[in-house]
């Protein structure tokens, strides 16, 4: 078939668009952290509520993100991503004005679905918008950019308007960045013609069942509700066996079974949902410690993240430069390092009460080892998956990430009825861990992708890999 191409004035206003509605999804996930201990005061919730407005969303982002690929293929990538765009704007705006905790945890999940089916159909407007390679890999980089400036931004802008007008706020940014999203990718400028791709949707169901049984588990049993946690793991438990007895029945399998055969693809995927719970975990547990223990107000928790955010939008370029020159593992491995270092400096700050130059450290050195670990993991998993996989596998690895955050969102959370200070110790563990796991497994995964171009976004910025993963 044939590619129509757009005027390059409305292919920049096209890829624009595509890129806020990235930094509109990438922004919920860190904007509502410094919001916690206000909206805790707010709807009276406990530990456990808190865990689950921010678990609603990951949970349905991750359990979804692998089938969204399959929907914008069958239903074109445009109708997919604006459809999401809308539908994240309008629970956004519903969740600023969430009566119950119930009604907000419901409301995330509702998000989490929408920002699924964003991502992978924004790769796949791209691909549609850039048919060349070269001008793919440049609109790609762009696209992923924002990654590093919505992570960056989100605590001290969630911090700002907490500030202002309270918890609520946060969810009403996303609101006008929806709108202009939708007005910038008007036109057809990239729509993509319906396809065929099978959806198995028991198999997704059942999917996003077990995530949810087992993070309910976790929060549960972290909260010591016994009968609570019992019941979640028996449900855990059928959804699981469920879900194993659709996949090998389906013809369109929620997971690719070929990619997970392989011991450096298994363990780069490891290291991935590792990186995410160090960060999601920290972001969720510190702003209670800041605010709660430490007394500082919203905006100082902002500006106190600082030296964990920054790195994300200053470093990716200098591991990019590594990547090229030596390949992806001393980067993962050093990315893994910083984080075993920073969790245990921050837990030993948080336990010893150590003033915030302490904090700061652990902060710098977790920040700059999420920026070495995923830009190099992106590389090591693509090199390592089957050829003719890499969109699979990127999916795959977005999917993951979303798992690792919920898991630290729940794990952290639950070891801080013991202390903060345990918290960020045991994600200092899980990092040693990981990091064992990469080293033990052998073989550079980078070989034939250690060329390729980085993001911190989690997606390869090659011409061919950015036209596959979607």
């Amino acid at each position: 078939m044939t590619t129509v191409l757009s005027p390059a004035p409305h292919r920049r206003r096209a890829l624009t668009g595509i890129s806020l509605g990235y930094f509109m999804v990438l922004l919920d996930m860190t904007v509502l952290s410094v919001a916690e201990p206000d909206l805790a005061a707010s709807l009276g919730t406990s530990m456990a509520g808190l865990q689950w407005a921010t678990t609603g969303y990951t949970v349905a982002f991750a359990a979804l993100l692998l089938t969204a690929g399959a929907v914008a293929d069958r239903h074109g990538a445009e109708r997919v991503f604006r459809a999401g765009t809308a539908a994240f704007a309008a629970a956004s705006l519903l969740s600023a004005a969430a009566p119950t905790l119930g009604a907000l945890v419901l409301l995330r999940a509702v998000s989490g679905v929408a920002a699924a089916a964003c991502v992978p159909a924004s790769m796949a407007m791209i691909a549609r918008l850039y048919p060349a390679p070269a001008e793919r890999a440049r609109a790609v980089a762009a696209w992923a950019a924002v990654s590093g400036a919505a992570v960056a931004a989100g605590p001290v802008l969630g911090g700002a308007l907490v500030d202002a007008a309270g918890w609520r706020a946060v969810f009403l940014v996303n609101v006008p960045l929806g709108l202009l999203v939708l007005a910038l990718t008007s036109g057809h400028a990239a729509d993509r013609p319906r396809g065929d791709r099978r959806v198995d949707w028991r198999a997704q169901l059942t999917a996003a069942a077990v995530l949810a049984l087992f993070t309910d588990a976790l929060i549960a049993a972290g909260a010591r509700a016994w009968t609570h946690t019992a019941w979640s793991a028996a449900g855990l438990a059928a959804s699981a066996a469920a879900f194993r007895a659709l996949e090998r029945r389906s013809h369109a399998p929620v997971l690719n079974r070929a990619l997970l055969r392989s011991a450096r693809v298994r363990a780069g995927l490891l290291a991935a949902a590792v990186v995410n719970f160090a960060l999601t975990g920290a972001l969720f547990v510190l702003p209670l410690l800041f605010q709660q223990e430490r007394h500082l107000g919203p905006l100082e928790t902002g500006l106190a993240f600082l030296p964990l955010t920054v790195p994300f939008a200053a470093n990716p370029p200098f591991t990019g430069r590594i990547v090229a020159r030596r390949g992806p593992r001393p980067p993962v491995l050093a990315g893994l390092g910083l984080l075993t270092g920073g969790g245990a400096t921050l837990g030993a700050a948080v336990l010893a009460d150590a003033a915030y130059p302490w904090l700061a450290l652990g902060l710098l050195a977790t920040g700059l080892g999420v920026s070495y670990a995923l830009p190099a993991l992106v590389t090591a998993l693509v090199g390592a998956a089957p050829e003719g996989t890499a969109g699979a596998v990127g999916g795959l690895l977005n999917a993951v990430r979303q798992v690792g955050a919920t898991l630290g969102v729940a794990v952290m959370g639950a070891a801080v009825a013991a202390d903060t200070g345990w918290s960020l110790v045991v994600s200092a563990a899980v990092c040693a861990a990981a990091w064992a796991v990469f080293a033990l497994t052998r073989g550079d995964a980078g070989t034939r992708a250690g060329r390729a171009e980085t993001s911190t976004s989690g997606t390869p910025a090659t011409g061919r890999d950015a036209a596959r993963a979607r």
